[in-house]
């Protein structure tokens, strides 16, 4: 698990003031979908729909650096799973409210697992404890990953600890000018359990590079997160990359759903398998797919040579 730097400039503060609830009740525009309402309660996360079919999850703890506390996992894993049942979303944006994207894991809410993880008692028993908190928040970020609609994630200021742990499970990265990320787990005396060591080499495609980055702690620069993959974009402001997340978002969310996640079925799977085994998914997968309204629709207005998209219906 991670958790924010210590000594560091936006380390988070020990103890945070309870948050109220915010409710945030969506409601897309688009004349297919006006009828729909779904209502986003959370007390950690605040969730808005800025353009049609798409959603923005805002980290909101913004008094603590966004650090992740108890409820933050419970609700991310709730949150994601909403979003993946949505027949309206196509997109999503997830970004950090305040000063910065997230310090990490806010240890100040986990006095309770500390203390009974270092008290007495059998080993064995506390270790059977630990297994089963660790692959909870573990399954927080996959939900992340598996869910099928497309997630960018915006990420302005400090980016750290489970942070970097979030936006590796994300499809795309931006980053504004102002970003850093650090692998900082290990000066916490820790190894990174909840997804970056297993997803950033695969990203980054240098193994020595990353081995660097998480023995050492060392911060990343937004060029260099650049430069090495970490990120595809970098944005003078946190405002102009939002704007482009957005925008970049509506695209997404304008092409048909059957095509967009079928594609990120495709690439997730073929990431963890050889090309024969990708191609043979692929082949099961399109055999139904490829039967789609959608295909014959898209075909239409390439022919057509339409300036507007097709209207695809939910899915």
């Amino acid at each position: 698990m991670a958790g924010p730097s210590e000594g560091r400039s936006l380390s988070a503060p020990r103890q945070c003031a309870p948050k109220p609830n915010f409710p945030s009740l969506i409601r897309f525009t688009s004349s297919d979908s006006a009828a729909y309402t779904a209502t986003y309660d959370f007390e950690t996360l605040t969730v808005t729909a800025p353009d049609d079919h798409i959603l923005h999850v805002e980290l909101n703890r913004p008094e603590c650096y966004n650090a992740m506390n108890k409820m933050f996992w419970r609700e991310m894993l709730d949150c994601f799973r909403k979003i993946r049942d949505d027949r309206y979303c196509r997109a999503v944006i997830i970004s950090g409210s305040g000063q910065l994207f997230s310090a990490g894991l806010d240890y100040s809410d986990m006095q309770d697992i500390t203390s009974q993880v270092a008290g007495k008692g059998d080993v064995a028993r506390k270790a059977k404890f630990l297994l089963s908190l660790i692959a909870k928040y573990q399954e927080s970020f996959n939900a992340v990953e598996n869910c099928q609609k497309p997630v960018i994630a915006a990420i302005h200021g400090k980016c750290s600890g489970g942070g970097v742990d979030l936006v590796c499970a994300c499809d795309i990265r931006y980053a504004s000018q102002d970003a850093f990320f650090e692998i900082e787990q290990v000066d916490v005396g820790m190894a990174a359990d909840l997804g970056t060591l297993q997803r950033l080499p695969k990203i980054v495609g240098n193994d020595s590079l990353i081995r660097e980055y998480a023995y050492s702690c060392a911060k990343i620069d937004p060029e260099e997160a650049k430069h090495i993959g970490l990120v595809g974009r970098v944005f003078p402001t946190k405002e102009a990359m939002m704007t482009a997340a957005l925008g970049l978002a509506k695209v997404i969310a304008s092409k048909s759903p059957v095509a967009i996640q079928g594609t990120k079925v495709a690439l997730n799977f073929s990431r963890d398998h050889s090309v024969q085994d990708g191609l043979q998914f692929m082949t099961y997968w399109n055999m139904t797919m490829l039967q789609s309204e959608d295909v014959l629709k898209a075909a239409e207005a390439t022919i057509n040579k339409s300036d507007k998209p097709p209207r695809y219906s939910k899915l």
